[in-house]
């Protein structure tokens, strides 16, 4: 499905990831920042992407120049003044980031942290809220994309609105494709990125938030780049960014919001995703690779495979094996254990896939048979 020539490699990744050939394509023009036909582009991704979001008239979305991690650090300094504190949940290096992020600009947080193999309890949300009126924040991570867990976002959400807090959500690993609504879920603010499950190409985040929550924290920002009411008002204003954009990551974004729709929407994505997923874990699983998760809490986005205890296996000759045969994966990021990780997302296919899998069998034949010699 890639489109592409075999001769590149096939990011088998949670993005950057394989785009399609006419993304790929979309960034041969050369755009001037300033030039109208370039502010309506801008305009109209931003219109859409909010519209993706279930973001409504009183919603903006707010573009950076930058990783998805960009727009986190925005999301929680601009939408979280010095004297309010956040309550994080964490199962993964995703949610311990955001902690690692307030710790950095200044705002003060709790954090609930479970073990990266489960999702947090609602009950004990609902608890700690209870028990403490003073965190008047919650940030949760929508696909931890340490292990490929999807937490349960609609639990997390009514919870957090039944209790009278605000919801941050980093949905990076699932925007585009999971269900999102943050009309309905009554979500303040979500942060994604191009170049996940929007099969993009990396250089460009983004927060779909509240205006007027934004207006109600005009100056919180620790920082002029990442301040996202001023990025907005200035949008608003002239349709110019504040700083130079990522011109040519703006109109492959462009593309490839036009290619989700030709596909059929997020819906049909996600079951292209989900089909790519049970291809991997079943034919891994023929081979001896055991996924971390239980399978209820497998996204159809990445998925950490337990890494064999035996002697022929070692991670960096087997990626480099995988390599020499046209497929990129990840190490894994997982703290209690040995993994790695194999993504399911970007311009590919169950044929893609199975072409993976025929490598995967090769490789091990092939480290199994060193170790015998």
């Amino acid at each position: 499905m890639t489109g592409d020539t075999c001769r590149e490699p096939v990011l088998l990744t949670p993005g950057p990831l394989t785009t399609s050939a006419r993304v790929k394509a979309a960034m041969q023009r050369d755009w001037g920042s300033r030039d109208p036909d370039f502010v309506r582009l801008s305009a109209a991704v931003l219109d859409r992407l909010r519209a993706l979001a279930g973001g409504g008239a009183d919603h903006v979305c707010v573009p950076l120049q930058g990783s998805g991690t960009f727009a986190v650090e925005a999301m929680l300094g601009s939408l979280v003044v010095p004297s309010e504190r956040v309550l994080i949940l964490a199962n993964g290096a995703y949610g311990r980031r955001m902690a690692d992020i307030c710790r950095r600009i200044g705002r003060d947080f709790d954090i609930y942290e479970v073990d990266e193999t489960v999702t947090h309890d609602p009950e004990e949300l609902r608890r700690r809220l209870a028990g403490d009126p003073g965190l008047s924040v919650v940030a949760a991570v929508h696909c931890e994309t340490t292990s490929g867990l999807l937490n349960p976002l609609e639990d997390i959400a009514t919870v957090t609105r039944a209790a009278g807090r605000r919801l941050l959500v980093d949905s990076m690993s699932g925007f585009g494709a999971l269900p999102l609504d943050m009309t309905e879920l009554g979500l303040s603010a979500v942060a994604a990125s191009s170049n996940k499950c929007l099969q993009g190409v990396p250089g460009l985040g983004f927060v779909i938030a509240r205006l007027d929550e934004l207006d109600a924290r005009a100056g919180a920002a620790p920082s002029l780049v990442l301040d996202l009411r001023d990025q907005a008002r200035a949008l608003l204003g002239d349709g110019q960014w504040r700083f130079t954009p990522p011109t040519h990551v703006v109109a492959a974004l462009a593309e490839a919001l036009a290619e989700l729709d030709d596909e059929g929407g997020p819906a049909v994505r996600l079951a292209r995703y989900r089909q790519n997923r049970d291809t991997l874990v079943d034919g891994m699983r023929r081979l001896g690779f055991r996924p971390a998760l239980e399978p209820g809490l497998q996204a159809p986005v990445i998925v950490s495979f337990v890494e064999p205890e035996a002697d022929w296996y070692r991670f960096e000759p087997f990626y480099d094996a995988l390599t020499r045969r046209g497929f990129a994966i990840y190490a894994g990021k997982m703290r209690a254990l040995g993994t790695f990780r194999v993504g399911t997302i970007g311009a590919i296919d169950t044929g893609v896939v199975e072409r993976f899998l025929v490598a995967v069998e090769a490789v091990v034949t092939e480290m199994k048979q060193k170790l015998i010699r």
